[in-house]
């Protein structure tokens, strides 16, 4: 299992839980952005910088992430590519995208911007909140100990 973060808009707080997290369990880490992002110094943490463009980034994390690897994104369509692969997705509020429920989000997210698009203005999502970085962190580690244990 390797971890891939979609890095340009992953909260600090998120990067911090995943930089312990991989030197804990000696995963590889690799953060994937289109804009140099400061990270400690590890074997196990590396960063990818992507040139700026539209999904250049996503698609990187696409054609890098193998089955079974797990994907840090609050991006729908990245997550949805991501479970089509086989990887895991998990958002950086701690919501765990599964076959399951990664096409109702799709529609979700097509709905929101067919109604951005219209004019109407839907705010955006709240800050991240205390009981996010809780969920984040207990999907992390029952998803690395799943890992360990396979």
């Amino acid at each position: 299992m390797k971890i891939w973060i979609d890095a340009d808009a992953c909260p600090v707080v998120i990067k911090e839980i995943l930089f312990k997290a991989a030197e804990r369990t000696q995963i590889t880490l690799t953060l994937i952005a289109n804009q140099y992002i400061k990270s400690p110094p590890s074997k196990y943490i590396k960063m990818l910088q992507v040139p700026s463009g539209f999904d250049i980034a996503d698609d990187e994390i696409v054609k890098r992430c193998n089955s079974g690897d797990l994907v840090i994104t609050a991006d729908i369509p990245l997550a949805d590519e991501v479970i089509t692969k086989g990887g895991i997705a998990l958002s950086p509020r701690g919501e765990l995208f599964s076959t399951e429920n990664i096409k109702a989000r799709l529609n979700i997210r097509d709905f929101m911007d067919t109604m951005r698009a219209s004019g109407v203005n839907s705010g955006g999502p709240p800050p991240l909140n205390q009981t996010d970085r809780q969920n984040f962190a207990n999907h992390l580690d029952r998803i690395l100990r799943q890992c360990k244990q396979n």
